[in-house]
């Protein structure tokens, strides 16, 4: 556990656009793993990097702090210049031991994430740890802390609600949206091509719709998002012409008057009289008060779902102590896991050894007078020896096992 030691550069100390400074191209990840693992006489790594934390994970006797934590990025060579390797070395976080594996499993667990409760950092720490495991960084020790990693995480988000309730404006959205059961040929027309709709788009496309038209004050922009969606493209003002008919509107720009007015909304219905949805994510809100007046519409917009995702963040902070007393529950289990395996590496050498004095004893000692045996006499001896010998296996690590776990 000593040799455990986690060098982590995080949002908390970093800015989001700044720890992007600090990851390592796919194509030379390996190469430069393996020439610092060799340089700093460290046994076993591997390397994360998300969106929000850039983390070296290393077994290594060596003194790790600020001063090893420069010379590691430096021989990184990723091309720092010297104002950045200094603010990224003061930002470093630096654990050791206990509290590294601590905050592997709160990592492992999102409670260090920028967002609580967001799964996606358990599926990146696994992929990361086999990608090095995968080219010989790792052994059988890291594997062994990984799999206390993954078995925590799981316990916390299967026995903890820290997950369990969306926490952002699109998924939120996107879950009033599918409680409509449209069918995923449904007419979506999607206003605004900024990131917003982007995002929203993405669970459309996931979840099979295909039929969108996309518009935006920018053509170019709104040809973009449409040509990831297999969509057709249109500039804003194509609102008053458009004549296909909708199903749902998906709506959020920076306008600061309403796009959706009585009027646009009674051509885009094109003699249409169902009821429709509107999902308006735009502060202030893209869809004139009119409309929901005048039309029967499903109306999904971004003030009640801000109340929303307040509400569940807040039910995510509340987990939080559920999940750390899971964490200090596999923190124990591992530690006592580990002094067992510790004992099972220290006695694969006494099978070893017991073959050595039998052989010792039936070839040098005792040779002359096993040679004077009859054969049955030597049958009946060969038995005995072989009882004993694998008594003689068992017995050590049975007692070893019983101390470590009852401590008698």
């Amino acid at each position: 556990m000593k040799y455990l030691k986690v060098i982590a550069f995080t949002h908390k100390q970093i800015e989001l656009k700044e720890l992007g400074k600090l990851v390592i191209c796919q194509e030379n990840l390996a190469d430069k793993l393996h020439e610092v693992k060799a340089e700093f006489g460290i046994s076993e790594i591997f390397y994360l990097a998300t969106c929000n934390r850039v983390e070296f994970v290393m077994l290594t006797p060596q003194t790790v702090d600020k001063a090893f934590a420069a010379k590691f990025i430096d021989k990184l060579n990723i091309g720092l210049c010297s104002h950045y390797m200094g603010t990224f070395v003061d930002a470093a976080l630096i654990y050791e031991d206990k509290e590294a594996l601590n905050h592997l499993l709160r990592t492992s667990c999102s409670l260090e994430s920028l967002v609580v409760g967001e799964k996606e950092i358990l599926a990146q720490l696994r992929k990361a740890y086999e990608q090095c495991r995968e080219v010989g960084l790792t052994g059988d020790g890291m594997r062994m802390f990984m799999a206390c990693v993954v078995k925590t995480a799981k316990e916390v988000y299967t026995n903890t609600n820290i997950s369990k309730n969306p926490i952002s404006v699109v998924s939120l959205a996107y879950r009033k949206l599918n409680n409509l059961k449209l069918c995923s040929n449904a007419r979506i027309l999607i206003i605004g091509a900024g990131e917003t709709n982007q995002n929203i788009s993405k669970y459309l496309q996931k979840h099979k719709f295909s039929n969108f038209a996309v518009f935006n004050r920018t053509l170019a922009k709104a040809q973009k998002l449409a040509a990831d969606l297999n969509g057709e493209a249109f500039d804003l003002d194509a609102l008053k012409s458009y004549n296909k008919g909708f199903d749902v509107i998906i709506t959020c720009t920076s306008a600061v008057e309403p796009i959706i007015t009585p009027e646009i909304y009674t051509s885009l219905l094109n003699g249409e009289t169902t009821r429709k949805t509107i999902v308006d994510l735009a502060i202030p809100n893209d869809t004139a008060p009119e409309v929901l007046e005048q039309f029967p519409v499903n109306f999904i917009e971004v003030h009640s779902l801000s109340e929303v995702a307040k509400r569940n963040l807040q039910e995510r902070y509340q987990e939080l102590v559920h999940a750390e007393a899971i964490i200090e529950d596999n923190m124990c289990e591992f530690l006592q896991q580990l002094k067992q395996r510790r004992v099972e590496l220290a006695m694969r050498c006494v099978p070893e050894k017991i073959k050595e004095i039998r052989n010792t004893a039936i070839n040098s000692v005792f040779a002359d007078e096993v040679q004077g045996m009859d054969e049955q006499s030597r049958e009946v001896l060969e038995r005995v020896i072989n009882y004993m010998e694998k008594k003689y296996i068992s017995v050590p690590m049975v007692m070893a096992k019983d101390i470590l776990i009852n401590g008698n």
